[in-house]
């Protein structure tokens, strides 16, 4: 199952009935880093799952009137959308975002250019097309995309969903930029992909002012990223009144009810702060943390991995482990009182998240690893390996010191806690975590 090409990681695996067998974005945002850094190969195969889907993904597109581009299913198997409640299903037009990012992942961490020739760069612009067929510019000039679901299912149609506009600035971006970079260095290959697409030459300059003029919303009094233009004008839902058999609240609460409140089942702007780090301060990431953590039930098994990584970013380590154990957890002790219709494939992935992510703060920016590595107080120590750039890395954290081994390639270039080294191979590296 994701091996071949021909079919991606559901949400439950193979291990029970749970969602049909259907996949989502799971599979890109938490499952695809996993084996990225750990099975490449893999990796790529998941990738190749999702080009074999994009003649259905075109199709969808037309169905929901957009002349051109291609969007991709909610919730597939064969490659049509199968998702039968659309406003937390067909509405979260984020998946062409998350398919975008996955590339952008695979690039930067790869730089495999016959991969973007073949398939990579026909699904980052044909995708990102999408973005100006859905949103538009208001009367004060900035790019809006109205009526759309975000990660938080708790918090459906809604108009400029922060996390959505993000990942669409970040895919527009993408999406121009390789085609500039195929004009210039491979005018062949693209002029066959503009082809294909009957891509039209004003387009990427088209993509690059919508992302240059997204509206992010911003909260100044309170100073954190708003998850939607509406959301903070919502009343609280009434936590300490509600009981604790009543959650999840979707299985005791209708969802007009739930909507019309201020709480999110899961990681929404959190995540933004985790899938693009560099965008944010410190002092932000802080501040969104503490207002987003008190107003999210975590009913979903894809939230407390990203609370767990960003509680370490920010320096709540008790949070942080309890949040990673809750992960860890997760199906061990059936928290969620569902394991019975299988396991939860991306809490099992948001658990190596935790670890890499969370503990030894790696980010991939621009292609460069970039650590800040700490200890949990009940551990002696973690380690873990990954792939780069050809390289093999070992990550061993322990007491006060990381040890950075090169175990494949000559040569590796990465951050550790804001300052620039050379790994060789042969040479293990022992830093202290300061």
């Amino acid at each position: 199952m994701g091996r071949d090409g021909k079919t991606n990681i559901s949400a439950k695996g193979l291990t029970g009935e749970g969602y049909e067998g259907h996949y989502f974005w799971d599979t890109e945002i938490y499952i695809f880093p996993f084996f990225l850094y750990n099975k490449p190969e893999i990796a790529r195969r998941l990738l190749d799952y999702r080009q074999a889907g994009l003649p259905f993904a075109r199709e969808r597109a037309r169905q929901m009137s957009h002349a051109k581009g291609a969007l991709y299913p909610w919730r597939t198997i064969a490659g049509e959308e199968c998702s039968a409640y659309f406003p937390a299903g067909s509405a979260q037009y984020h998946i062409n975002a998350d398919i975008a990012y996955s590339i952008k992942m695979y690039m930067e961490a790869t730089g495999d250019t016959a991969y973007l020739l073949q398939s990579g760069a026909e699904i980052v612009m044909d995708t990102a097309r999408i973005w100006l067929g859905i949103g538009s510019y208001n009367r004060d000039g900035a790019f809006v995309i109205n009526q759309v679901t975000g990660p938080d299912e708790y918090t459906a149609l809604v108009n400029n969903n922060y996390y959505t506009n993000a990942m669409a600035r970040m895919h527009l971006h993408y999406a121009a930029a390789i085609a500039e970079r195929l004009q210039n260095q491979h005018p062949q290959d693209y002029a066959r992909i503009a082809a294909a697409m009957e891509l039209e030459a004003e387009e990427p300059e088209q993509w690059r002012r919508a992302a240059d003029l997204m509206l992010l919303p911003y909260d100044q009094r309170l100073q954190i990223h708003e998850q939607d233009d509406s959301f903070l004008a919502k009343k609280v839902w009434d936590f300490a009144n509600t009981p604790k058999e009543n959650y999840p609240l979707l299985l005791n609460y209708h969802p007009m009810v739930i909507y019309r409140h201020q709480v999110c089942k899961q990681a929404d702007v959190v995540l933004a702060l985790l899938l693009l780090s560099d965008q944010f301060t410190a002092e932000d990431k802080k501040r969104d943390f503490d207002y987003y953590e008190a107003v999210t039930t975590h009913d979903s098994s894809l939230s407390s991995c990203i609370f767990s990584i960003i509680a370490s970013e920010v320096g709540y380590e008790g949070k942080a482990y309890d949040y990673f154990m809750e992960t860890a957890r997760l199906d061990l002790d059936n928290t969620h009182g569902n394991t019975h219709y299988g396991v939860h494939t991306a809490a099992m992935a948001g658990t190596w998240m935790g670890v890499a992510y969370g503990f030894a703060g790696m980010r991939v920016i621009d292609g460069e690893a970039r650590f800040a590595p700490k200890l949990p107080t009940q551990w002696q120590h973690y380690q873990f390996r990954i792939h780069l750039h050809g390289c093999l890395l070992q990550v061993r954290v322990e007491g006060e010191q990381t040890e950075y081994k090169l175990l494949k390639g000559e040569t590796l270039e990465l951050t550790h806690c804001g300052k620039h080294v050379q790994l060789v191979q042969g040479a293990p590296l022992r830093l202290a975590n300061q």
